[in-house]
């Protein structure tokens, strides 16, 4: 069932009002009003065709924690319980008195993220570019010329050597047999551990012939309970537990028969979908996640556009999309483009599009715009470091897509509270300079008033 428009709440005699608990000036307190938190109730009610049952929670509520969330690099247990303890986060979030227990279980998080989609979260990307609009922190002419580039996004995996997904793949066949009842003629329970590591040893020792060895015995471990679960699996009933089994199968297969020059290979047994991406980096030559397109101002680093690419596609064909999703969310096409030397051959033709280093109808006013170009790394390294853009764990491709979408959300929402901030810090500085002017002060902070 939707959720219900909360009524306005009476005054109680034993309670005080946030707007009486707080600092009217601070912040959050500005973004909440900049915010149009309609929309969401708006937009996201088609999500919920069952007019029976509990309400849902309100929106206003999960849009603000997902904010939250993302712009002080938070997990959904922490986010939940920073709420339960700050009364500006609770203002932010349309609580009217100071609430002492928590407001939903973190696991509706989880819930909320995969009901409202791609789509719903495209909605608070395109909120906070209109918040950005109504504070001042990014100009209506600054949405026309953008800067693009990608970056990656790894996936919350342990590192995949051959070793450890061999070891990972026999443990996971051991329990789901022993689940489905099945008796293994031998399960490695007590060698396989001890030659993983092993193998860890020989290879820290550049022991590689022993190495590769005891490599091919730990494969033949995983290979012959595979096979020993093959034979039997007619035994197993039909069900959820059968399907389970017969995905595992799948995906050991083609683990085993993976070569070490093959492509699109397994990483991972939990997340199939992982790719190893190389960005010629000097500190981390691969990298195991997906890409990740950023469009942002070329003045002011602000996000406007961010989306995941499954399947490591070549950065010039993801031009177009990424020019796309701005447009859409900007609700006006960018005149200009600039991007680095990894998008030539994009063949995108209703955007002028200008790549670092050309020097072919480059102006002086174009080529000062071109050295703007680089500061969207800077940015990059802000979502990285301050945001949650390092490590993605949410699950499969859908988990990537979402995630992406909303570390720009926390990213602009960083960018206007630090505009809100200054603003402040300049009204404060301003109205102690007239103070001491009032006092008949002759000097304040080096500025000089003659009576």
């Amino acid at each position: 069932m939707k959720p219900k428009t909360p009524l306005p709440e009476q005054d109680d005699l034993l309670r005080a009002r946030l707007v009486q608990m707080i600092d009217m000036r601070h912040e959050l307190v500005k973004l909440a009003g900049l915010i149009d938190w309609e929309v969401f109730e708006r937009e996201w009610v088609g999500l919920f065709p069952s007019q029976t049952g509990r309400p849902a929670t309100p929106t206003r509520l999960i849009a603000g924690l997902l904010y939250l969330q993302h712009a002080f690099r938070l997990s959904d247990e922490a986010v939940v319980a920073r709420w339960a303890e700050n009364p500006y986060w609770q203002h932010f979030c349309g609580e009217t008195f100071f609430q002492h227990r928590l407001p939903l279980d973190p696991s509706s998080m989880t819930r909320w993220r995969n009901r409202i989609g791609e789509e719903g979260v495209e909605w608070l990307l395109t909120e906070t570019i209109k918040a950005g609009q109504r504070a001042g922190t990014v100009r209506d002419d600054h949405l026309k010329k953008v800067t693009v580039d990608t970056t990656v996004m790894e996936k919350n995996i342990v590192h995949p050597t051959d070793a450890r997904l061999y070891e990972r793949a026999r443990r996971k066949l051991v329990a789901l047999a022993r689940e489905a009842g099945i008796n293994l003629r031998q399960n490695y329970n007590r060698l396989g551990p001890r030659l993983s590591v092993q193998v860890g040893r020989y290879a820290h020792a550049r022991q590689f012939k022993r190495m590769r060895k005891a490599l091919r015995r730990l494969k033949g471990y995983t290979g012959r309970v595979l096979r020993d679960i093959a034979r039997q699996m007619d035994k197993v009933a039909e069900g959820l537990l059968k399907t389970q089994l017969q995905d595992l199968v799948a995906l050991v297969n083609r683990l085993l028969a993976q070569k070490p020059k093959d492509r699109r290979k397994l990483y991972s047994l939990h997340e199939p979908a992982v790719g190893c991406i190389s960005k010629g980096k000097a500190h981390k030559r691969y990298e195991f996640g997906t890409k990740v397109t950023v469009a942002t101002t070329t003045e002011g680093g602000f996000v406007v556009g961010m989306r995941a690419l499954p399947g490591n596609p070549y950065d010039g064909h993801t031009l177009h999309e990424a020019l796309e999703q701005v447009e859409i969310l900007t609700d006006q096409r960018p005149t200009m483009a600039f991007v680095d030397r990894g998008y030539r051959g994009h063949g995108v033709e209703t955007v002028k599009v200008f790549i670092s280093g050309a020097r072919r109808g480059v102006t002086r006013t174009i080529a000062k715009l071109l050295r703007r170009r680089s500061a969207i790394e800077p940015m990059i390294g802000h979502m990285k470091t301050d945001g949650r853009l390092t490590r993605c764990p949410l699950k499969g491709t859908t988990g990537d897509a979402l995630f992406a979408v909303l570390c720009g959300c926390g990213h602009n929402i960083r960018m206007i509270l630090r505009h809100l901030r200054s603003i402040l810090c300049q009204f404060v500085w301003l109205i102690t300079v007239l103070r001491g002017f009032m006092h008949g002060e002759g000097q304040h902070q080096g500025l000089q008033i003659n009576d």
